[in-house]
């Protein structure tokens, strides 16, 4: 049996850090919102054993690194599958890349083996290979909050918006931010009226709230530049995604988009045209 599925990235309109638990994970509150930018996993069952992963990018890991690895581990299997990652979404950009191929896994492996498994038991699977899994389950829009395993739908970004996408010539270590945000002090967003914005669907007053706490402790704010002049060409919104290093810019679709392009492209010389969608996972 072989199910074929679209797994879409995601941008943080907000992203804080609200502490560090026991067990050395960080709580966190953020607003999150599916892109189209997606890769495509392919799962397959085989009579081979072992767990066979294939991808198209250089440098992925494709033994037990690899977190779709980890989530059939999770999920209870270990042996008699072969999983193909066609990937476009930039490794280590902040973008949930590897969690969407994870949850894309997860629901491969419940529609050919559970296919009554709820989404709230895949979710919680989910929550146990890593922290944007659950997200990736679910897409759209959602507060999210704990570790990760904690969403509250929200009203997607609406299709009149786009999303200017630019992956900068560096990449980032989340362990190594993280690593870094401990040793700031943090100036912390509004988050709750931030949300309440989110909830009405008031995003003119919400885009003025957005922030992401890593860009305090990133290469990010050297091209503070970029980032004024996105603005100044008509930008809503300016930000790094995750833990960087990504830079996303939200604008009207029907805006005049090319000095922000340019701007973006500063950065690097690809800029990708994104726009929002409402789900996570889509079967392709």
């Amino acid at each position: 049996m072989l199910r074929r599925y679209h797994a879409y990235a995601k941008i943080n309109l907000l992203l804080d850090v609200t502490g560090r638990l026991p067990n050395g994970y960080h709580s966190v509150a953020m607003i999150n919102q599916s892109i189209d930018l997606h890769d495509t996993v392919t799962v397959e069952q085989t009579e081979r054993p072992g767990i066979e992963i294939i991808c198209n990018m250089p440098g992925i890991p494709l033994d037990e690194r690899n977190i779709v690895h980890k989530a059939c581990k999770a999920f209870g299997l270990d042996s008699g599958l072969r999983i193909i990652i066609e990937k476009r979404i930039p490794s280590e950009a902040g973008l949930a890349g590897g969690s969407a191929n994870a949850a894309a896994v997860l629901i491969a492996l419940r529609d050919i083996f559970t296919p009554d498994m709820s989404n709230e038991a895949l979710r919680t699977i989910g929550s146990m290979v890593g922290a944007d899994v659950p997200f990736c389950l679910t897409g759209g829009c959602c507060f999210v909050e704990g570790i990760g395993e904690i969403l509250s739908p929200l009203p997607c970004l609406p299709e009149d918006y786009a999303i200017a996408l630019v992956k900068p010539t560096f990449s980032v270590s989340t362990a190594n931010a993280y690593a870094k945000l401990d040793q700031i002090n943090l100036a912390h967003p509004q988050t709750e009226l931030a949300v309440s914005y989110a909830k009405q669907g008031n995003w003119e007053n919400l885009f003025p709230l957005c922030a992401n706490v890593f860009e305090q402790a990133s290469h990010f704010t050297a091209s503070n530049h970029v980032k004024q002049n996105a603005l100044q060409a008509g930008a809503l919104l300016v930000q790094m995604t995750g833990s960087g290093s990504a830079v996303f810019a939200v604008y009207r679709r029907d805006q005049n988009a090319s000095e922000i392009v340019r701007a973006l492209s500063q950065l690097d010389e690809t800029v990708m045209i994104c726009r929002p969608v409402t789900q996570g996972v889509l079967l392709a």
